[in-house]
């Protein structure tokens, strides 16, 4: 009997897939519908991953794992039950968050709340956030301001409010280093919604925002899909700044329509091609860290049809994979990449002044320079050709 074929897509934990509780666990709420799903506790939402089989990991802010008004007996029980769950799916929880922005107390921010008392509960809560997520082995903690901004201006200095951002982060930086976490930040930016305007809006703003800290080592960045998209950014673009400079620290994977509301659609169910490039562009740096999942499935899910959605996603990234090694061993894109990309010995290496001086006295011929060909049609369409099984 012939052995049955590997299928090619199918993920495994090598591949680093991370989903969190706050995803597959979602309920199915939006803000004109009630819960379409039953609630699943932390323990059930790993079982579930368990079944989609394949998935390295498992990330929670706070109050997924332990609910803010938990006694200790209650997180004791839910954290030994999710610890459990751990073991028998063989997941592990590489990430970890804070909850800034659910709780009503939170409803003008949190680091940079105009309250100095609720600027100290957040950092407390992180604090207590830490230790917890330390608990379960996370390497990595993941902080997005969801509350941080303001509907009108009238209301906070952004110049104050930016600083007040940075002193929170020195100084859960000291609180890393000296109960010897080993957390490295990644911050993570979006535009708007829930507030009206959220502080550090796009990548590259916590890009600059991280050198001006007192640990800039220790903070990197965690783009996500989604909140690009929404402010019409090309995301990649996002992502390779944030390679460039050794800050991509995590990464959220999702889709999203640009323009619309923050759809956390299933990874690539959207914009192929846009989800190619930036699995060829992870590919091609040799990305080594978590990619997770931060989406959610369609409000008429079940909780089987929730199984899909988690096997989907991680399902698409392998295809794209695939997809990258086709274009990267492709002799006619190859070709044409070797055409477009023009090496010259006129263009100094750096700067000396030998090097100006002699590119001072180089002539160029703008003309002909202008005449080269750019074939980025005949490009364009053999990376469709690939994306649509053509070739």
């Amino acid at each position: 009997m012939a052995k049955k074929k590997q299928d090619p897509y199918t993920p495994s934990p090598a591949d680093h897939f991370t989903f969190g509780l706050w995803t597959v666990g979602n309920v199915g709420r939006d803000p004109f519908g009630e819960p379409t799903r039953p609630a699943l506790s932390p323990a059930e939402t790993v079982d579930l991953l368990g079944k989609a089989g394949g998935v390295y990991g498992v990330n929670f802010h706070d109050n997924d794992l332990v609910p803010i008004d938990a006694t200790t007996a209650e997180s004791e029980r839910i954290k030994k039950d999710f610890r459990a769950a751990l073991r028998r799916n063989k997941i592990k929880v590489p990430m970890a968050t804070t909850n800034l922005f659910g709780d009503p107390v939170f409803k003008d921010g949190a680091f940079t709340s105009n309250d100095a008392d609720i600027r100290a509960y957040a950092l407390q809560k992180t604090m207590r956030a830490m230790e917890l997520g330390a608990e379960f082995g996370a390497k990595v903690y993941v902080m997005w301001g969801g509350r941080e901004g303001a509907e009108t201006d009238a209301a906070k200095d952004p110049v104050l409010a930016v600083k007040r951002s940075r002193d929170a982060l020195n100084f859960l930086c000291k609180f890393n280093i000296e109960r010897k976490f080993g957390y490295r930040f990644a911050l993570e930016a979006k535009p708007n919604e829930p507030r009206g305007h959220i502080y550090n809006a796009v990548t590259g703003s916590y890009l600059a925002f991280i050198a001006t800290l007192d640990h800039p080592e220790m903070v990197g960045v965690n783009p996500e899909f989604a909140h690009e998209q929404m402010a019409g950014l090309n995301f990649v673009h996002q992502v390779a700044a944030a390679l460039e400079a050794g800050k991509l620290f995590h990464i959220d994977l999702n889709d999203q329509e640009p323009g619309r509301y923050d759809q956390d659609f299933r990874f690539a169910s959207v914009n192929y091609k846009a989800a190619f490039f930036l699995v060829k562009l992870l590919v091609d740096y040799k990305y080594k860290g978590m990619k997770h999942f931060d989406s959610h499935a369609y409000r008429t899910s079940d909780h089987k049809d929730v199984i899909e959605f988690a096997r989907g996603s991680m399902r698409n990234y392998k295809i794209l994979e695939a997809k990258v090694r086709k274009f990267n061993n492709d002799r006619q894109i190859q070709s044409l990449l070797r055409t477009i990309d023009r090496q010259s010995s006129n263009l100094p290496g750096g700067y000396s002044s030998r090097a100006a001086k002699a590119l001072l006295a180089t002539e160029f011929d703008r003309r002909k320079l202008a005449a080269r060909p750019l074939p980025y049609e005949k490009l364009d369409q053999r990376v469709g050709e690939i994306l649509m099984g053509v070739v």
